[in-house]
């Protein structure tokens, strides 16, 4: 797969409505049509309605055609050898590249004994096509295939990957970049990265760190009231991993970590210990290197697709120039470094210098890192062991970002407000949206209900110890008046983040944490469209 395209690509006058703003207008008028009498009170996902508004997006009439295969393979991870699940029998998956309007066509061929589905991330598209088991589609059962056809509203730097159970863990994902044919920014070249932390194969599976966190804190299998899950200092653990895992794994525990700590975050920083942090599916010693010329600049397009970990994404002595954060367009902001929690994108642009450029992501609150180069050809590739362990200054995250003035909301009082409290623990490790742990056999119990045209505002309060990072499907928020527009938001122990979104995509979509292992134990819930 080449993450590069060639090229410069020069700054272009746009006179009109864009691809993306024709859209919006399409649906605008959408939203108008009268709903028959006598359908459901929820408009589900087989709701005509929904095939209304995807005739509404604007389309250029072009379509990319793409095969997918989920199977399990065999490939090796820092040289060690590992059987995992992926997509088309490789670790990297088919980087998917169209352009803003244009139709995307996917064929997914399920050759796992497990059944699966494809999740469009970031992307305002079709109910049906979301790819949720039970809420949008039915699951594609081992040996089946399904048909995923949808149109790209607008562009931006997104994501898939499969929405079931763990399978997230393992390598089903892969890029989508959707090109914006009114391109404003000036670059040479494009380098798509994508982060992970990954443990599948070398120190167990997803599922049995799953079933260990799911035992909540203990010592040997005995509970342990009382014990604060970030107190405990990482100088105390055992050296680090060749992750390094940061702080210490609990006493009798293989997977669960204790003692990783981001004053950044809040406190706590993860759950889990990995032996290896991956850019672009390779560990440090065997970083992947982009070849470019002394003075080009690099858009970076940065994707975490991590389970438990935020990344801290810099160049030791640059500076990075964001551009855009979850697809959408942000006022330039000039950093030296930019946390990324999981599910999140990052658009930066970098000027090469001579030589060997590290780019950095250091996993945040735990040691080790994931590394690329971008190279000139000159001098000599430093050893991982002699870079910085730290990338310090200003450092930002997405949802601290100011939108770009033409991607603001415009004002207008709230319709309807959500209050979602991010409730449970360690302890139990119960997690849960206000107190309720979210059953996909009764995906609507507990659901928070919106009406197509409504201006929605959501109050995602943090009552726990954790960060998390809150996604929703099918729309895009703005944090706060005048914040970055975005789909997936930190939200900070103890702390109350406001955003807002309008409500014109209709059916049933879901809210979740993207830490995988939450997600899995029950913060989830379903903005649901009722007529």
């Amino acid at each position: 797969m080449n993450n590069a395209t060639d090229g410069h690509l020069v700054r272009r006058r746009f006179i009109g409505l864009s691809v993306a703003g024709a859209a919006a207008a399409a649906l605008a008028a959408c939203s108008k049509t009268p709903v028959p009498a006598g359908l459901p009170d929820r408009v589900l996902s087989t709701d005509p309605l929904v095939a209304d508004y995807e005739a509404c997006r604007a389309f250029t009439g072009k379509t990319l055609r793409q095969e997918l295969t989920a199977s399990s393979f065999q490939t090796t991870v820092a040289g060690k050898p590992v059987t995992t699940w992926g997509y088309n029998g490789g670790f990297i998956a088919p980087q998917l590249r169209a352009t803003a309007g244009d139709r995307l066509e996917v064929t997914l061929d399920n050759q796992l004994r497990d059944p699966t589905s494809i999740h469009w991330h970031g992307l305002a598209l079709r109910n049906d096509q979301d790819g949720v088991p039970h809420l949008t589609q039915g699951p594609v059962g081992a040996g089946a295939g399904f048909t995923y056809g949808f149109r790209l509203a607008r562009p931006g730097t997104y994501w898939y990957h499969s929405h079931v159970e763990m399978q997230r863990e393992r390598a089903l994902y892969g890029a989508l970049i959707i090109e914006d044919p009114t391109e404003k920014l000036q670059y040479d070249k494009d380098w798509v990265i994508v982060l992970d932390d990954w443990m599948d194969g070398i120190t167990g599976t997803p599922d049995d760190v799953l079933k260990e966190l799911s035992g909540g804190m203990s010592m040997s299998g005995t509970s342990m009231p009382g014990m604060d899950h970030g107190s405990m200092s990482g100088s105390m653990g055992s050296p680090p991993s060749p992750s390094g895992a940061g702080g210490m794994t609990g006493m009798g525990m293989k997977h669960m970590l204790m003692g990783s700590r981001s004053d950044f975050l809040g406190g706590d920083a993860g759950d889990v210990s990995y032996p290896y942090h991956l850019f672009n599916s390779k560990a440090p010693d065997e970083a992947d290197t982009l070849s470019a010329t002394a003075g080009q600049v690099i858009r970076l397009r940065v994707i975490n697709a991590a389970g438990d970990t935020a990344y801290r994404v810099g160049v030791p002595g640059q500076k990075l120039t964001i551009t855009h954060t979850d697809g959408f367009p942000v006022v330039h902001q000039v950093v030296d470094a930019v946390v990324l929690g999981m599910g999140e994108r990052i658009d930066a642009l970098l000027t090469v210098r001579d030589g060997f450029t590290p780019v950095m992501a250091l996993p945040e609150g735990k040691t080790g890192q994931g590394l690329g180069f971008i190279s000139t050809g000159a001098g000599k590739q430093p050893l991982p062991a002699v870079l910085p362990d730290t990338l310090d200054g200003t450092v930002v995250d997405g949802g601290q970002l100011k939108a770009d003035p033409d991607a603001v909301l415009p004002a207008k009082t709230p319709d309807r407000t959500h209050e979602l409290h991010l409730t449970g623990g360690m302890m139990k490790y119960d997690w849960g949206i206000n107190g309720n742990r979210f059953d996909m056999n009764k995906p609507f119990e507990n659901a928070f209900e919106i009406k197509a045209g409504e201006r929605v505002e959501v109050r995602f309060i943090n009552d726990t110890d954790m960060w998390h990072p809150m996604h929703v499907h099918g729309h895009t928020l703005q944090v706060g008046a005048g914040g970055a527009r975005k789909d997936t938001v930190i939200v900070r122990p103890k702390q109350t983040v406001t955003v807002i979104f309008d409500a014109d995509n209709p059916g049933q979509w879901l809210t979740h944490c993207h830490n995988a292992y939450h997600a899995e134990r029950g913060m989830v819930g379903v903005f649901s469209y009722i007529k």
